[in-house]
Parts: structure tokens; sequence; C-alpha cells
């Protein structure tokens, strides 16, 4: 599913224009985006949590050269489904 699709989904549900859908899923996914790198938890009951984690500082190695590289220290978001959604059948 792709940013159109929610747009079309939304305006299925809610009578209002294209381009209003597609402001609102942007609207959403900026302040999302705003929020995750300002370090806060973002739940959504239902569906999950999206939380920022420090990422540990390590060692990689390069497969085409076998050369170790450093792997930085940095931050990963990390998605936790909800109840909801982890009882849904995938098959």
């Amino acid at each position: 599913m792709i940013k159109i699709d929610i747009a079309n989904a939304l305006m299925a549900s809610y009578p209002c224009s294209r381009a209003t859908a597609l402001q609102c899923v942007d609207l959403l996914t900026e302040r999302m985006k705003q929020a995750l790198l300002d370090g806060h938890r973002i739940e959504i009951r239902g569906f999950g949590v999206f939380e920022p984690r420090p990422r540990k500082r390590g060692m990689g190695r390069n497969i085409k050269t076998g050369t170790t590289v450093e792997i930085p220290k940095g931050k990963s978001i990390r998605f936790k489904p909800g109840k909801d959604l982890r009882d849904i059948d995938m098959e």
C-alpha cells in the first residue's frame, strides 16, 4: 500500500477531495516523523507502537573486500504491533 492508496481509502470513508486526502496523509506522516525525531513514542491503540531506539556502535565487515568497518552509534525506529494486529492470521 502506498500513500495514494491511503488517500483513496480516506476519500472512500469520508467525503473529501483527493487533494485534501493527500494533505491529510502528508500532515499525519510529517507529524509522526517530527515526533520520532524529537524522541517521542507514538502509540496507536489496536495498531502498534513506534519508538525511537538507540543503536549500538559496533564492527561490521564489508563482504566484497573483507575489511572491517566501524558501524557508528545512531538511532533506529522500532515498531511493535498491537494485540489486534498480532492476532490477525496472515496466511
